[in-house]
């Protein structure tokens, strides 16, 4: 899995951060959006999660347009999770990553 942490944009006090990658087992790119909350003002709480679900996110420039409107975006960052996804072509899935896709989803694939 890859993890790229990305900083608000000054006009977003309310955005504590976001997260974007790529997450192999489940071959799908991912967003979080962190706001903060009463509860959570420093870390803030992820009100904004997608790419939970195998093949959900399919492109980098799907995550990207997810946090562009709250978090500055690296030019270079949809060539790097590009390069981050292809880098797990052909990996398969432990025994452990397959037994809890069996569990949460019904399958491996």
């Amino acid at each position: 899995m890859s993890r790229h942490d990305l900083q608000p944009k000054a006009d977003q006090p309310h955005v504590v951060r976001a997260t974007v990658g790529w997450d192999r087992p489940l071959q799908t790119f991912f967003a979080q959006v962190f706001f903060r909350t009463e509860d959570e003002p420093d870390e803030g709480e992820a009100l904004i999660w997608l790419g939970t679900e195998p093949g959900e996110m399919l492109t980098p420039e799907a995550v990207i347009d997810v946090v562009a409107p709250h978090v500055e975006v690296p030019p270079d960052l949809a060539e790097r999770l590009d390069a981050e996804m292809r880098q797990t072509t052909g990996m398969k899935d432990g025994r452990h990553q397959a037994a809890a896709k069996r569990s949460l989803f019904g399958s491996i694939h």
